[in-house]
């Protein structure tokens, strides 16, 4: 059986995550779940990581959770439920954080559960004619996943209102144009395209990235002051760091930048 979850680590500081299940429409099953647990948690902690790409194999982003086990038993009792539905939310949210940018290459439909996991990415680039949805009230469903967080902090709240109560798909092309996601392009552009974002965000300073990451997590600042607190310690880093100086040197010497996080 193939990996459910593949991981690839380039020379460039770029991890592409591939959910690898295209029979299914990469369902997040437990195997796939179980794979991504364990590859978030290297992520985390390794240091020359600078950018990450998440993306589906074949036809699709993913068709989101897998719920046969489910329909099947029917009768589980609600705690146990919350426990089990708890533990999937937060680990496939987990990518949130992550300290560099991370990067959803929607190449195909993201459904429930997979269009939050896109949501839950720092930018978006989708198939044109990918479709996006959240059809959990048509399937008898509150929204899991962080869906009802999600939907507004990226959509704001008269458009998460509409997905959510009607369950309706939007189009690349739609999440393009209402800010869904940052750019809709031909399907079999996606994935180059989200790495050459990838590979820009690797090349520049990682300090002053992964402090930038932090300043906009959950939204940004909450007021004006607390970024020019927030701004007047994390830049000063950057002016200590060996990278500004080497971004200096180089604007000045006309050629591209070497940083080395130090």
């Amino acid at each position: 059986m193939a990996d459910a979850l593949l991981v690839e680590r380039r020379d460039d500081g770029v991890a592409v995550l591939t959910l690898n299940d295209p029979d299914r429409r990469n369902a997040m099953s437990d195997a796939m779940t179980a794979a991504w647990k364990d590859a978030i948690a290297e992520l985390r902690v390794d240091a020359g990581l600078r950018c990450v790409v998440v993306t589906g194999a074949g036809s699709a982003f993913t068709s989101g959770g897998d719920l046969s086990w489910l329909a099947e038993k029917n009768a589980i009792a609600v705690p146990a439920l919350r426990d089990r539905m708890l533990e999937f939310y937060r680990t496939w949210l987990a990518i949130r954080d992550l300290e560099v940018p991370t990067i959803a290459a929607v190449n195909g439909h993201a459904v429930g559960a997979g269009f939050c996991l896109a949501l839950a990415c720092d930018l978006r680039y989708a198939a044109e004619d990918a479709k996006l949805l959240a059809p959990f009230t048509a399937l008898g469903l509150h929204p899991g996943m962080a869906a009802t967080w999600l939907l507004p902090e990226v959509a704001g709240l008269p458009l998460a209102r509409e997905l959510l109560f009607t369950g309706r798909a939007v189009t690349g092309v739609e999440a393009a144009a209402s800010g869904l996601v940052n750019r809709a392009v031909p399907r079999d552009h996606v994935r180059a395209g989200a790495l050459d974002v990838a590979t820009t965000i690797a090349g520049h300073a990682p300090i002053a990235t992964r402090l930038t990451k932090a300043a906009l997590a959950g939204g940004g600042h909450p007021d004006l002051e607390a970024a020019l607190r927030w701004e007047s310690l994390a830049q000063p880093v950057t002016m200590a760091s060996q990278d500004m100086i080497e971004g200096l040197t180089a604007q000045r010497e006309k050629r591209r930048p070497r940083f080395t996080g130090a």
